[in-house]
């Protein structure tokens, strides 16, 4: 499938190249990025993760794009779309994600990618709802869901994959459905 390349002012979201897979490492492997993630990743795993992230886009066109700055072309992590396969009291769902290497955070860029996928997601695959999932204890996450309009459901959970008694096992649970995306994109 055509894979497709979102644009905003200031990044394009695009296909994984090879050149992205040390600095992705490079974020995997950063404790403050990695903070509330169970574990850093080895390169062996970013690079699967990375590849992964191509399979996907490639057969459906969309997903976790890798995004780089336009006036540089540097590559700062990644911000998409994604159909998680876990076991969670939501699915069938569609989350909206995020990744970005330390030096890139503060600029807004999370938000700005983060809205395209949105546009996107709504007005091209005319999805219904997009959803987004933290631990509860990352703040910062959760103020990018909030900056997208996004709402916190109240619904908490126990994310599978991770231990109960682990404190990044209790994560949030925020939604935005087209319709209300619509109002808020009007005004």
């Amino acid at each position: 499938m055509q894979s497709k390349t979102l644009e905003t002012d200031r990044l394009y979201l695009r296909h994984w190249r090879k050149k992205d897979l040390k600095p992705f490492a490079k974020i995997n492997s950063s404790k403050d990025v990695m903070e509330y993630f169970p574990k850093l990743l080895t390169e062996e795993e970013s690079n699967a993760m990375a590849s992964k992230c191509q399979l996907l886009i490639d057969e459906k066109g969309w997903g976790f794009w890798a995004v780089s700055l336009k006036d540089s072309d540097t590559f700062i992590g990644f911000v998409g779309l994604h159909q998680p396969q876990q076991d969670l009291p939501f699915n069938p769902c569609v989350e909206i994600g995020w990744r970005l290497g330390k030096d890139f955070w503060g600029y807004g860029y999370a938000t700005e990618a983060a809205n395209a996928c949105l546009k996107f997601a709504f007005e091209e695959l005319k999805l219904d709802e997009i959803v987004s999932f933290t631990a509860k204890i990352n703040k910062r996450s959760q103020r990018v869901m909030e900056r997208l309009d996004m709402k916190d459901t109240r619904k908490n959970f126990l994310h599978p994959a991770i231990e109960a008694t682990d404190p990044l096992a209790e994560h949030v649970l925020y939604k935005v459905s087209r319709e209300e995306w619509m109002k808020i994109e009007k005004h």
